[in-house]
């Protein structure tokens, strides 16, 4: 059957407005995005449900009521329903989780509040269906999900959370991998080294750049590029130390669309030393463009490298990434072959793969 379907996404920028707009590119359900802009994420979770409801109002208003809602984890999903009660009615409502409040740590720039702890927790009660981007991400919320609810002072809910969890699964990120065809080859000259993400401290630039600073020390042949969004205090911070990796920096900063595709597709080795990561769509991305990948031995990397992969790709510690991107950049042969086993695993993320499933998710509920 074919649904109307309202996906709801008030923080509509980077990975949350690409998956909206993959999801419904590929879906073959009828999909309506209603956005906010992509800033101010505490007032998006803390207030964006009242605009919201406005604008699912006046959906309903000029369209019809929708089959299904499906809300993302900026929206105070409880909040929503319960302005919407007399406009919806019992039109069930589906909630997608990039990330959540409860487990998220600071990130330098922000500090993390108890009431958006309480958002997360109150939509999970809300949905009728939950879905996560991956299983650590799923696992991590339960297993922090008895403490958080301690750190109250009295009726703290605990009988709910088997509630909540049995309504939940697991669903990975959908990407529109296709847009990195075709793969860039087996390449010649030095390693290309990439760092894709955030410079917030969640993010853990530093370890990259004195490991990488070790090695152009060491005299190793390589280039490195360096994307992802940069503050003014971050290039504060940072920019000294970058600088000390010299001439082999042939990326710095954010890059346009087409910019950072051909950085993907000339990067031989991407490299994450994140604290936290719920899914790792720029790896997947750069896997999927070519790059073998050197990964943390946690956190939800563990599910993108699976198998013999993961005895090349994942790494503990300082010492052990140092000794692995030292043996990737000088065998950078293997490397490359390698590679090609990592855009295998990659190629399970693009929307081609995953649309059905989420299609048949959706389709459960309203049946």
């Amino acid at each position: 059957m074919t649904m109307n379907i309202l996906l709801l996404e008030p923080y509509f920028t980077g990975s949350h407005a690409q998956w909206a707009e993959g999801y419904r590119a590929a879906s073959r359900h009828d999909i309506t995005v209603l956005t906010h802009q992509g800033q101010f994420w505490k007032w998006r979770l803390d207030g964006g449900f009242v605009t919201m409801a406005g604008l699912v109002r006046d959906h309903c208003d000029r369209a019809g009521r929708p089959d299904l809602i499906l809300a993302t984890s900026m929206l105070d999903l409880a909040g929503l329903l319960g302005l919407l009660r007399r406009d919806l009615g019992g039109i069930p409502a589906a909630l997608y989780l990039h990330e959540n409040q409860i487990t998220y740590p600071e990130t330098g720039r922000t500090r993390v509040d108890a009431r958006h702890g309480l958002a997360t927790w109150s939509s999970l009660l809300a949905a009728d269906t939950v879905a996560f981007n991956s299983a650590f991400h799923h696992d991590a919320v339960f297993a922090a999900l008895p403490g958080f609810l301690r750190s109250f002072p009295d009726l703290r809910h605990d009988e709910l959370i088997p509630i909540a969890a049995a309504k939940s699964t697991v669903l990975p990120v959908g990407i529109d991998l296709t847009r990195l065809d075709p793969p860039a080859g087996d390449g010649d000259g030095p390693a290309m080294v990439l760092w894709n993400h955030r410079w917030d401290p969640d993010k853990d630039p530093g370890l990259f750049l004195r490991v990488v600073t070790e090695l152009a020390a060491e005299g190793l042949e390589f280039t490195v590029a360096l994307t992802g969004e940069r503050f003014a205090r971050q290039h504060q911070e940072w920019d000294p130390v970058v600088a000390a990796v010299g001439d082999r920096v042939v990326a710095s900063g954010h890059l346009e669309p087409d910019e950072y595709r051909e950085v993907l597709r000339r990067s031989d080795i991407v490299v994450s030393t994140a604290r936290q990561e719920f899914f790792g769509v720029s790896v997947v991305e750069a896997m999927y463009a070519g790059a073998f990948p050197l990964l943390p031995d946690r956190l939800v990397y563990p599910e993108r490298v699976p198998g013999q992969l993961a005895e090349h790709s994942l790494y503990r510690g300082r010492r052990d990434l140092t000794e692995r991107l030292r043996r990737a950049i000088n065998e950078v042969g293997e490397t490359r072959r390698f590679a090609e086993r990592a855009r295998v695993e990659a190629a399970r993320y693009d929307w081609s793969m995953v649309d059905p499933k989420y299609d048949d998710w959706l389709e459960s509920i309203v049946a």
